[in-house]
């Protein structure tokens, strides 16, 4: 499976999000692939990861979010749920697990109750090591500023707004990844 076929499907090739879409998500997929060649006592399936990191945020287009070129109706936090509808879609139910799961560090149900989360009431984990190591690795990157690494004390204050549960979550990452 080629990821940017997946794409092309769903974004104009050529068009600033598309072009947004595919740096970002050749960014997350070298910086989980980059911990993965050090973690091989992870046993971690690189090619999923390749493919999954690539594919992890497809569904933004769906999201209002006009800073990256994103104008459809719904808030910008529901991109993941709406990309693993897609990839569900697409018969691509491991892939779609990473997009649903890579919010934050991850969304509980008590999380998006209790802040009012405009996505469904379930628990949204980031499961398998290749789940938790996208999730990660997405983390160092934003979509507004392309290419530039953020520092992990700017990643755990953008965290907190999830939570504490959240930004625990990703300390427990941190550790099993950059130890």
């Amino acid at each position: 499976m080629i990821p940017t076929d997946i794409i092309k499907k769903y974004y104009k090739e050529g068009s600033g999000l598309y072009d947004i879409m595919l740096e970002h998500g050749f960014s997350v997929a070298d910086k989980a692939l980059e911990i993965a060649r050090i973690h091989s006592e992870l046993i971690i399936d690189k090619t999923f990861v390749y493919e999954a990191a690539i594919l992890h945020d497809i569904g933004i287009f769906k999201t209002y979010s006009p800073k990256i070129q994103c104008f459809g109706e719904y808030p910008y936090i529901c991109h993941g749920y709406l990309g693993a509808e897609i990839l569900y879609n697409e018969g691509l139910d491991r892939h779609a697990l990473v997009c649903e799961r890579h919010t934050g560090s991850g969304l509980t149900k008590k999380n998006i109750i209790e802040n009012n989360i405009p996505v469904p009431e379930r628990d949204m984990l980031p499961v398998s090591i290749e789940e938790k190591l996208i999730c990660f690795a997405d983390k160092f990157f934003s979509k507004s500023k392309l290419k530039k690494v953020k520092p992990v004390e700017q990643i755990r204050q953008g965290l907190l707004k999830y939570g504490e549960e959240s930004l625990r979550r990703f300390d427990e990452m941190l550790k099993l990844f950059l130890g």
